[in-house]
């Protein structure tokens, strides 16, 4: 089956091709027709699954009939959890309109950059808008952008944008957009929030569900490693050496702790490098694209990087650090094996993690062997928690607390 079943305009199809693409995806067999349909959409997918060109090549499909007469107007709302993924969805945008009679025009706005400068862009003509939640909030709150044209409203990953808070900047988001629009949304899972915002945003959808998660894991190679605490800087070392894997993604607890043992990686002259939220997004891009080219072969990254960044070499995946859901394991690991390959997922399981990393084989379906690498044997017992006083609630506002100060804001300038 090739892309000629979707009848694309031939500028289209060419670009599809020198992209690379042949075939389309599961995914892509399910979701294009249906957007060309007109249909919203409600699809479960997996990151990798190829779902990005599901909706961007059916929505450039439109533009392509449908331009902006003189200046752009945004046609095409584009919401996504990280910088990174609505920095890649960009680029998808942008790689295949190359060959459009006019090329739309795409605007990301994401954080860590200039605010004025996005909005000029915007102003100077945007078709497509592609944006972090939080950013597009400060766009909206500026009252400088005009949403009338709006057709297509697409949210990505949004059981991870739930995650981040989407859930108390919705209304926001939907009082500034026109009730008529089509509307696409995908989730790698379905937790009842995901299917209550789909309810407000969604008017009949068409449901696709794209199970993915026993394809990705049939390529992996899942271990885990018992080792204390104290010894599993020694341990990954140690694996290092002995695999000598291409590239590495190894995920920690937190920004801190990327940071730390990266430069203690450093030190010791490895290739290594930390990537997460709280590099500036210069920091992050160049991070991103030396990983890519192969300059830095290991990466110390939060979960900033278990969903939605296309890198198909990576070799294997090691949690220093498991995940705190169960459901972000499958995620995390999928980074590897992508593309037909096979990979490596190493979890580091202390007697600290025994109990949360049952937890996970649970949800997750597995049951791993339990390994001892000679030298780093996990030996004593796990520690004795101790009961903690509940925790203070902070004096400092809440998100919801502020958008609930913004929302009656709103309506007493509305009253005036």
């Amino acid at each position: 089956m090739s892309f000629s079943i979707f009848n694309f305009s031939d500028k289209l199809n060419k670009s599809i091709t020198n992209n690379g693409y042949t075939k389309p995806t599961a995914i892509q067999e399910q979701v294009i027709p249906l957007v060309l349909q007109k249909h919203d959409i409600l699809a479960k997918a997996q990151t990798g699954s190829g779902k990005s060109a599901s909706f961007v090549l059916p929505i450039l499909e439109y533009i392509s009939h449908n331009p902006s007469a003189g200046k752009s107007k945004i046609k095409v709302l584009v919401l996504t959890p990280t910088r990174e993924l609505a920095l890649q969805i960009t680029n998808y945008f942008n790689s295949f309109s190359v060959n459009l009679e006019k090329v739309p025009k795409v605007v990301t706005l994401i954080g860590g950059e200039s605010l004025g400068d996005q909005i000029s862009s915007i102003q100077q003509g945007c078709d497509i808008l592609v944006a972090t939640p939080g950013r597009f909030i400060d766009i909206l709150s500026k009252k400088q952008t005009n949403f009338e044209k709006l057709k297509f409203l697409v949210v990505d990953e949004a059981d991870k944008m739930l995650d981040l808070g989407f859930n108390d900047q919705l209304d926001l988001i939907l009082q500034s957009i026109p009730e008529k629009r089509q509307t696409l949304l995908f989730s790698a899972t379905y937790p009842p929030r995901v299917l209550d915002i789909a309810k407000k945003l969604t008017l009949n959808p068409k449901e696709v569900i794209f199970e993915e998660e026993t394809e990705t894991v049939d390529t992996i190679t899942q271990r885990a490693i018992e080792v204390n605490v104290e010894n599993k800087r020694a341990l990954l070392k140690h694996l290092l050496k002995i695999n000598r894997f291409d590239q590495v993604l190894i995920f920690m607890v937190s920004a801190r702790a990327a940071d730390n043992i990266a430069n203690k990686f450093q030190r010791d002259g490895y290739p290594a490098q930390s990537l997460h939220g709280k590099l500036d997004q210069e920091e992050r891009n160049l991070t991103l694209d030396e990983f890519r080219s192969k300059k830095i072969r290991i990466l110390f990254t939060t979960d900033l990087l278990a969903r939605g960044i296309d890198i198909d070499d990576i070799s294997c995946v090691i949690n220093f650090d498991l995940p705190r859901s169960p459901a972000d394991y499958i995620h995390r690991i999928g980074r590897t094996g992508r593309a037909g390959k096979n990979g490596i997922a190493i979890s580091l399981v202390s007697h600290e993690d025994k109990e949360h990393f049952k937890l996970i084989e649970k949800r997750c379906d597995i049951d791993l062997n339990k390994e001892q690498i000679a030298g780093f044997e996990l030996v004593g017992e796990a520690p004795k928690k101790e009961k903690g006083t509940a925790p203070v609630k902070g004096k400092r506002k809440s998100k919801k607390d502020k958008l609930r100060e913004e929302k009656l804001k709103q309506v007493k300038e509305n009253k005036n």
